[in-house]
Order: structure tokens, then C-alpha cells, then sequence
């Protein structure tokens, strides 16, 4: 299945207002202007007092995992096969995958609005890794790792200057938007991860 075209609104109000809060800024941002924040559908109110099943309820925390890191169905069953090779609790090696996404790193850096925002930039080669021009915002960094901005575009680097100012850095990122650097000082804690995602529902679906 290809990459979603449709309303970003629509998917996101499926899954209340608890979880629109926590997605791209942009898009967030929009769900609170919005004066239609009910499950989409004809009967979107209803569906409020909705009882999920096992089942259910394991496929609904996929699909938020999903939408906010943009990934595709096939990036998440791999995720879930390193997840579970590694050493450790498989749910939070999942979410610590998910979070080491390069795309998710500029967004969680601050310098993005959004996740496609941030893959756009990636994927026309304005940044590097340790010195190496990347285009591949599914990369996975590690600890030490230290991207950089090597565009030259004014216009860029004003829009990121902007964002920098507006928004906070995680703390297991070291960034200098002056520089226009990033550092990852260590992968993340499950503790260190805002997102109100049930991840070992998410590893119960997979591995049935």
C-alpha cells in the first residue's frame, strides 16, 4: 500500500483528542483550530463510548505509532523483528528504533514542523551524518552521532531558525542552532518518550 494522500484530520480525530495533541505540531496545531475534533463519520460522536476488543485495541495502537512517525506498514514489521533481536524489553526497544529514525530526530530537534517536513529536507540532501551527505530519512543513528545542516539556502536556514526558536529540543538531543548541529547524546528511555502510544500492544499484534 502506498504512502496516505488523504485529510490528515480525518485519520488523526479517530483517535481523540488526547492523541491529536501529541502529533506533528503543524497538524496539531490545525486540530485545534478546528471546529470538528469527533471521530469522523456520521456517527463519529457515538463511537466516543466504543468497546474495542483484544484485537481491536492492539490495532489501534499501531495505527497511532503509524501516523505520528509516517512510517509504512512493511517499516514497522521490521522494526518489530530487530525490536525483538534485541537484547532487552522488545516494546521498548521498538519505541527506541521508531525515535532513532533520522527524520524523527530533525523533527524531535525542534528545527521541523512536521515529520514529512522533515523527510522532505533529508531526502533532497540538505543534511550530513558524521560528515557524509545522507538522503535517507529511514536511516538509523546512534549514540554520538552528529548531523548537520550543509545546505546552503538562506531561505532554510531562516525557516529552521524560526522553528528552532519556537520549539524545545528532547533532552537526549545536544543542539546548536547557531551551528546548525545536532548531537545525539544517547538513544532515549522509554521515559523519555512523550507519545501516548501503548507499545507492548503494539509488539502482542505482531507477534501473534
Amino acid at each position: 500500500m502506498g504512502r496516505y494522500t488523504g485529510p490528515k484530520l480525518r485519520k488523526i480525530r479517530r483517535f481523540g483528542e488526547d492523541f491529536a495533541l501529541f502529533t506533528d505540531r503543524s497538524t496539531a496545531a490545525k486540530f485545534v483550530k478546528s471546529q470538528r475534533k469527533q471521530p469522523p463519520g456520521v456517527h463519529g460522536g457515538a463511537r466516543s463510548f466504543r468497546k474495542y476488543t483484544g484485537y481491536g485495541l492492539q490495532l489501534r495502537e499501531k495505527q497511532k505509532a503509524k501516523i505520528f512517525y509516517h512510517v509504512s506498514e512493511s517499516q514497522m514489521r521490521r522494526y518489530y523483528q530487530m525490536a525483538s533481536n534485541r537484547a532487552g524489553s522488545a516494546s521498548d526497544n521498538f519505541m527506541q528504533i521508531l525515535e532513532s529514525r533520522l527524520d524523527n530526530v530533525v523533527y524531535r530537534s525542534g528545527w521541523a514542523n512536521s515529520h514529512p517536513q522533515a523527510r522532505q529536507w533529508l531526502s533532497h540532501g540538505q543534511f550530513s551524518i558524521n560528515g557524509r551527505k545522507v538522503t535517507v530519512p529511514s536511516i538509523l543513528v546512534k549514540a554520538g552521532d552528529k548531523i548537520e545542516l550543509t545546505a546552503k539556502s538562506s531561505k532554510l536556514k531562516e525557516t529552521i531558525g524560526a522553528y528552532a526558536a519556537a520549539n524545545k529540543p528532547v533532552g537526549w538531543l545536544k543542539v546548536d542552532s547557531a551551528k546548525f548541529t545536532i548531537e545525539v547524546k544517547d538513544l532515549p528511555a522509554r521515559t523519555e518518550i512523550d507519545l501516548p502510544v501503548d507499545e507492548s500492544l503494539i509488539i502482542e499484534f505482531y507477534s501473534r
